[in-house]
């Protein structure tokens, strides 16, 4: 990575060409008078050479600054300006830069660097948003420690670190720690503190508070509770201490992330943090739980020990996606989180792999980096992360971490410090295992078994799809977690861990007494598909024997997405064999009723067009939603009274709780209604929604009507009800999108942002209607093309005010090379359109490219 930033619109980046910069930075004052149209930043910085590195030109970057001052040494300067930075000439030993900027806070809807969210000033610098506040080297690996003022007449001003002073207009901050410019956080406005205190195991006393809106008071409890309980794990689990006098999260209504990890100061996008039984979901609790912790894990895993370069943007975030699950696993269901990450990295992170936008875990080059905040990035780096673990045990696992926060402690690391640490602690070679973080696709795993006497063979073949700039890979290390299930349905054999590294290899297992049934990718002990022939009986008797959560979910999952392909490509019945293990397992009342509703839902649509495709079948959107809507039928008519049983037997009395086993019973109960709706043509779900007490019930009740197409009472009623709540009528505008009949889904999304509380200026919101719109397979796919239109036109419209936001976006249409001939034409006559426009942003420019160029 070189001093510049890139100069043109497609420059490439190269992690090959990084050089470290010229000086390092021993101090940075900042001093920002606050006003909506013309902020001025003030910045006094001081620069000393880097003997590490060359001194070349001295360039800072900035972005749609207006300098109004620059000085060396108190001397005036005129420095060289361009779009991306500036030059200046420097002495040749330490000096002093000083300089005068104005910005303007209320145009930036791109919403990084300094901006405003209904009249609070607040920032986002990660990944390059701090050269849009002031001109400074921003990059990761230039570190140092703040001090900052902060003028105006703004109630609340915070920033990052410990406050040291303030008085009538103004706030001052220092930060003892060193960080880099993108975890720089400033935040001003009227706001409300839910405080409370936190005391470390080393008895330092630590200040929290949660800042919110006035009126949001009451939807900060369980946030403050869930941070307590994550810093505590950290403590317990990873030896971590806090190391800050204070510490401050603020719920920002208008941010293009989830939450934002700057140093003593976590913005939160609102719907990340406030939380209350009336406005928030189960699904909404555990979320807020997991980002919380992930933010605050990021103290030492991502801001103690930051990454050298955005290359190594998985270092701290894949570490990190793992640190929150374990948390999460400790919090609530380990084999339901298990299961449920399963399910999503296929459903975001398989699909990336499988078309334009593959990339390995760690890229080689970019042009945009804001592109890569990809599933890639984060959960397959938390997978690598897991299987590491796997391969060197807990104890060295444990120890190694401990080495890497001793050895990298106030650093800015690399990949490669990452894995020597691991070597250096456990005498192992990880030269092979490096390959997860430069070879990008998912693995296929083909099995197969054989057995001779008393000695039961697995032979495992690997190989990894050609993805765009690597066409042919290498064998990987991969960790096989096996177990072997008698004929009688006793586990013969426990776990046993196979450490993979050939392209072919075989395990055996000896002295067995009868054939056995094997269980394979235990806990999803890599992320691969698992490509093994067996039929119905097998799949059902693991469903019914298998010790392994995680298997025994998959076995039924493989006879569902078994019985959907038959019924797709040979027009089949729903197979009775099917339904009947379900039967069997969803009225186990010894199983964990999460687990259980986890057991009932279908492959998802996106799941089974990737799966035809492969198999080299054109898939049919419309033809898959029907088919999907034909198992639900089936299952609701194939065991009605159970169905009715646990609808029953699993409602939770008294006051509403968002712990794991409450909630576990109204996911299988809310699962159960789902398909009972189907036979009683909602009066359950009405029932339910009359009642409810708490948004978990109302919510399933009224997507279950949505889903029959009998909710029109209810909807109206929701809206009048939370149309003053703008976390609440995300959900509104969200479930009309996703539950619409797919020749519906176009014209109720263009229904909805015609609707006067459509903000697209607001990304929860412009998400709320297009994400749901991308995820409606059948209707975003519609045989008309009005759903890549409609998404298109508006990609054009936001790419003006926030190319972000509009990029992410964009990856809606990454899987258009699997579709018809008709369907391909419609989208690359859009895609083209968009690539089209005058002024498109970098962000968007390169995604579209990746894309069509596929």
């Amino acid at each position: 990575m070189k001093d510049a930033a890139p100069g043109t619109t497609g420059e490439t980046i190269y992690l090959a060409d990084y050089t470290p910069f010229g000086w390092t930075v021993e101090d940075v004052h900042l001093t920002f008078r606050l006003a909506p149209e013309s902020t001025r930043v003030i910045s006094k910085i001081r620069f000393v050479p880097n003997p590490e590195a060359s001194q070349e030109r001295f360039f800072l970057h900035g972005e749609e600054l207006t300098l109004v001052s620059a000085k060396i040494d108190g001397q005036s300067v005129s420095p060289e300006i361009t779009e991306q930075g500036l030059t200046c000439a420097v002495p040749e030993g330490a000096f002093t830069w000083e300089a005068e900027v104005e910005i303007a806070p209320a145009k930036n809807f791109a919403l990084e660097g300094l901006y405003m969210s209904n009249g609070m000033y607040c920032t986002q610098c990660e990944a390059e948003g701090f050269r849009k506040i002031t001109y400074y080297p921003d990059r990761p690996d230039v570190m140092s420690v703040f001090t900052v003022r902060i003028e105006g007449d703004e109630p609340v001003k915070l920033s990052n670190g410990n406050p040291v002073a303030s008085g009538e207009g103004f706030a001052e901050w220092h930060d003892p720690w060193p960080k880099p410019a993108y975890l720089f956080a400033l935040v001003a406005g009227e706001l409300v503190a839910h405080p409370d205190r936190f005391t470390t195991r080393s008895g330092k006393d630590v200040e929290l508070n949660i800042y919110v809106r006035p009126g949001d008071e009451d939807k900060c409890a369980f946030g403050m509770e869930a941070l307590k309980k994550s810093m505590k794990w950290d403590e317990d689990v990873y030896g971590r201490e806090y190391d800050l006098d204070i510490f401050n999260i603020v719920a920002v209504d208008d941010f293009n992330m989830g939450a934002m990890e700057n140093k003593g100061l976590n913005i939160f996008n609102s719907s990340c943090v406030l939380a209350s039984p009336e406005t928030s979901t189960d699904a909404n609790f555990e979320r807020i739980e997991a980002i919380i912790a992930h933010e605050y894990f990021h103290n030492w895993t991502g801001n103690r020990i930051t990454c050298r370069d955005w290359f190594q943007l998985c270092l701290k975030e894949g570490l990190t996606v793992f640190r929150d699950a374990s948390f999460t696993a400790d919090m609530r269901s380990e084999p339901v989180k298990r299961i449920s990450d399963v399910i999503d990295l296929r459903a975001r992170q398989f699909r990336e792999d499988n078309g334009p936008l593959a990339h390995p875990v760690r890229p080689e080059s970019f042009q945009e980096i804001n592109n890569f905040y990809t599933a890639t990035v984060y959960e397959k780096g938390a997978e690598v992360i897991g299987m590491l673990k796997r391969l060197v045990g807990d104890e060295a696992y444990a120890k190694a971490l401990d080495l890497y926060f001793d050895r990298h402690d106030g650093d800015a690391a690399t990949i490669e410090d990452w894995l020597k640490v691991f070597e250096d602690a456990t005498g192992r070679d990880l030269t092979q295992f490096k390959r997860w973080y430069s070879q990008a696709g998912t693995p296929r795993l083909r099995v197969s078994e054989s057995w001779d006497d008393g000695t039961f063979t697995l032979t495992f073949r690997q190989d990894t799809p050609p993805t765009p700039g690597q066409p042919t890979k290498l064998p990987q290390v991969l960790p096989i977690a096996v177990g072997l299930i008698g004929p009688n349905g006793d586990e013969v054999q426990e776990t046993t861990l196979l450490e993979m590294t050939e392209a072919e290899q075989s395990f055996s297992f000896s002295g067995l007494g009868a054939r056995p049934v094997p269980s394979i990718l235990r806990g999803f002990s890599a992320p691969v598909v698992l490509q093994h022939e067996t039929d119905t009986e097998t799949r059902a008797f693991l469903l019914a024997h298998d010790t392994d959560p995680y298997n025994r979910w998959e076995a039924g999952r493989s006879l569902a997405k078994q019985a959907l392909l038959r019924m797709i490509t040979e027009g089949a019945e729903p197979d009775p064999a099917y339904l009947g293990a379900l039967q069997t397992v969803i009225t186990d009342e010894t199983l964990d009723p999460a687990f259980r509703a986890l057991t009932l839902a279908l492959p998802s649509e996106d799941d089974l067009a990737q799966t035809l495709h492969e198999g080299g079948i054109t898939p049919d959107p419309q033809l898959i939603w029907e088919k999907r809507e034909e198992m639900r039928e089936a299952m609701a008519r194939w065991m009605p009274d159970q169905l009715a049983t646990l609808y029953r037997v699993h409602q939770v009395p008294g006051e509403y709780r968002p712990d794991a086993e409450p909630a576990a019973a109204r996911a299988l109960a809310n699962t159960a209604l789902g398909l009972l709706t189907r036979l009683d043509g909602g009066e359950a779900a009405r029932a339910q929604y009359a009642s409810a007490d708490n948004m978990t019930q109302k919510l399933a009740a009224l997507t279950a009507l949505l889903s029959i197409g009998a909710a029109e009472t209810e909807l109206a009623a929701f809206y009048e009800q939370w149309k003053e709540d703008r976390l609440v009528i995300d959900k509104w505008f969200s479930m009309q999108v996703a539950f619409a009949r797919p020749e519906e889904t176009a014209d109720v999304a263009a229904a909805l942002v015609a609707h006067p509380d459509f903000d697209m200026k607001n990304p929860n919101r412009f998400r709320a209607v297009f994400g749901a719109l991308s995820m409606s397979q059948a209707g975003f796919h519609a045989p008309s093309g009005k759903g890549y239109a409609l998404l298109a036109d508006w990609l054009i419209k936001l790419d003006a005010l926030n190319p972000q936001t509009t990029a992410r976006m964009c990856a809606a249409f990454q899987t258009w090379k699997r579709f018809d001939a008709g369907r391909q034409a419609m989208i690359k006559a859009e895609l083209e359109r968009i690539a089209a426009r005058e002024g498109l942003s970098r962000d968007v420019s390169e995604m579209v490219t990746r894309i069509l160029n596929h």
